[in-house]
């Protein structure tokens, strides 16, 4: 028996010497997008300040974080180090600013944040934010929402989701927006956010308004939810420890945009942010992680040096750098979040 597992041993360690000679040291690049504690998360997007600091912890422990810069430029030299981390976030929420940096400060470890700058500075939330508070939030709604979108008219009736208790939210917590009940008030957000998605950002806009008007809502812009300002954007720059990359103007789904738009959504964040900066911007995340394989030439032609998407894979040697893949990180503890790290290393 002693000599079987010995046998073994020697297999498992030749077959991971052979996969390092191979394919190289593999490394990850981690998505957040809040650190916060919002009323609605559908999408479970945010991460509390408690967890991220166990996350950072871990990370600080078990891991090699550095600048996604860092990883792509050694990604690309074919000399990454191992058991390297880099953190991104996307969209530009402001407890970026006021939670998560301190945070990543404390603990010196260094991260990517993505910015939408046609948010950047607007006193108001992200649309699907605004659309989530509306619809997701305990109360009463209007029976029948009618809307007409990029030229054609829409009409859902909620039948029971009309009314909305503190325990059908609790409910509607247990799934996953595509995974909602039918007729649930989560169903019913999930089908407009899918409708609103591909619009153009004025659309989109208009489409809240009128969804506000529906609902009676007049609700003012939540502090915790607005996108970041331009000075909050360059104290983040200016302190060291985080690097600004781009995320289009209007977050759009890229890959349903003609060509030409998506060289100006690309192009046109990319200047604006480095006007605010005074510096190159060359790092890269495509919002929703959706666009077309026209788009990648896009991304290097304006002057990119790497791309995220939201693909949930390690990076080895082979992976493209302007396709390169990110793991997702939900709410999770120090010690689920230490589990899916070993997960994601040794798959």
């Amino acid at each position: 028996m002693r000599r079987l597992q010995q046998k073994v041993t020697r297999k498992a360690k030749q077959s991971a010497e052979w996969l390092l000679s191979r394919f190289g040291n593999r490394a990850l690049i981690l998505m957040y997008h809040q650190v916060a504690e919002p009323e609605q998360d559908p999408w479970a997007l945010a991460v509390t300040p408690q967890h991220f600091a166990e996350h950072l912890q871990i990370l600080r422990q078990n891991a090699n974080p550095m600048s996604l810069e860092t990883l792509a430029q050694a990604h690309q030299e074919g000399n990454m180090p191992e058991r390297a981390v880099a953190i991104t976030f996307d969209d530009g929420y402001v407890d970026n600013f006021k939670n998560a940096s301190p945070l990543l400060e404390q603990y010196e470890v260094p991260a990517t944040f993505f910015i939408a700058t046609g948010y950047t500075g607007q006193n108001q939330e992200f649309w699907w934010d605004e659309l989530a508070r509306i619809i997701l939030a305990p109360g009463t709604l209007p029976p029948v929402l009618t809307l007409t979108l990029a030229g054609h008219t829409h009409t859902w009736q909620l039948g029971q989701a009309i009314a909305y208790t503190q325990e059908d939210q609790a409910n509607d917590r247990r799934y996953k927006p595509w995974e909602a009940p039918s007729g649930s008030r989560l169903a019913f957000y999930t089908t407009i956010w899918e409708h609103l998605r591909p619009l153009p950002m004025s659309e989109q806009q208009q489409a809240i308004a009128e969804i506000r008007a529906w609902a009676q809502d007049t609700s003012t812009t939540r502090a915790n939810y607005r996108p970041m300002t331009i000075d909050e954007i360059r104290q983040l720059d200016q302190g060291g420890i985080v690097t600004i990359g781009a995320h289009t103007v209007s977050h759009p789904n890229l890959s349903i945009q003609p060509l030409e738009r998506q060289r100006t959504e690309l192009a046109e964040s990319k200047q604006t942010l480095e006007n605010w900066l005074n510096r190159p911007v060359t790092l890269f995340a495509y919002p929703f992680g959706d666009y077309a394989p026209e788009t990648v030439p896009i991304v290097q032609d304006v002057g990119f040096s790497c791309a995220c998407t939201t693909v949930p894979r390690s990076v080895w040697s082979g992976s493209d750098r302007f396709q390169l893949p990110r793991q997702a990180v939900e709410n999770w503890t120090g010690e689920e979040f230490a589990r899916h790290l070993s997960q994601w290393f040794n798959n």
